[in-house]
Order: C-alpha cells, then structure tokens, then sequence
C-alpha cells in the first residue's frame, strides 16, 4: 500500500506537509509549501466580481469549537472536496502571497485539514513560517 511519502501522484506541496510531521521545522519544507499554489475556497456570500479581482482574495472563515476561526485551504482539488465536496469556485492562490497578507487578527490556516498530512498554523505561525518576499 502507497503512503503519501512513497505516492509519486503526490503533489511537492503534499510531500512538504508529509516532511512537516515528521519535522515541523524542516526549513525545505517550508519553502516548498510557500511557494506552492494552494486551492482557496470562494465564499458563498462573495460576488463575482470580489471572487475574480486579482488582487484580494476573500478569505472563506470556518469557526471551530471553542470560537476559534480557521481559513481552510487545499493542495488539491480531491483535497478540498474530502472537507467541502459542495464547494464549487475556488481560486488558486500562491500560499506565500497569501501568508504575506494574512490578517493581523487571530485567525488560524488550515492545509488539507481532512488528510494525513494537515497542518495547522496559527496567525503567527502563518506569518513568520510561511511569509515570503
């Protein structure tokens, strides 16, 4: 049986998160994961015209138990639809852009959140391990 670390269909991105539980301070990693382009849902209450600028992305926010708020992203369309299989637009954003941008407020980033290799990072996580120039 194939497991992601051996799967060649893997994407670059699946292979960094897989590397990042065995390490979470694999610096390779991390910079295979921010410079991949990752799948952003596309709000339901979003219009065609926010959800097509190219310059914002609007940001789709679950709330967890306990309060806590999460942006989900996705390495890969089958990804997504394992968490959110009704959603139908999404924007491919690359995730280092993304984390430059990532708002000051406590809000978490969630990469495939239904697989093996999910990560999870809070707003600072976001920033300092993900942001690039």
């Amino acid at each position: 049986m194939d497991t992601p670390a051996n799967n060649y269909s893997a994407t670059p991105a699946q292979r960094a998160l897989d590397a990042l539980t065995e390490n979470t301070e694999d610096a390779v990693a991390l910079d295979t994961l921010a410079s991949s382009d990752v799948l952003v849902p596309v709000p339901d209450d979003a219009d065609e015209e926010e959800a097509a600028h190219p310059a914002t992305v609007a940001l789709p926010v679950l709330e967890q138990p306990g309060g806590r708020h999460v942006v989900p992203v996705f390495t890969s369309e089958a990804e997504m639809a394992g968490l959110l299989p009704f959603v139908s637009r999404y924007r491919l954003v690359p995730l280092g852009a993304l984390a430059a941008q990532w708002p000051a407020e406590e809000l978490s980033l969630s990469i495939d959140a239904s697989s093996d290799h999910r990560l999870t990072l809070t707003s600072e996580g976001v920033r300092t391990l993900l942001a690039r120039p």
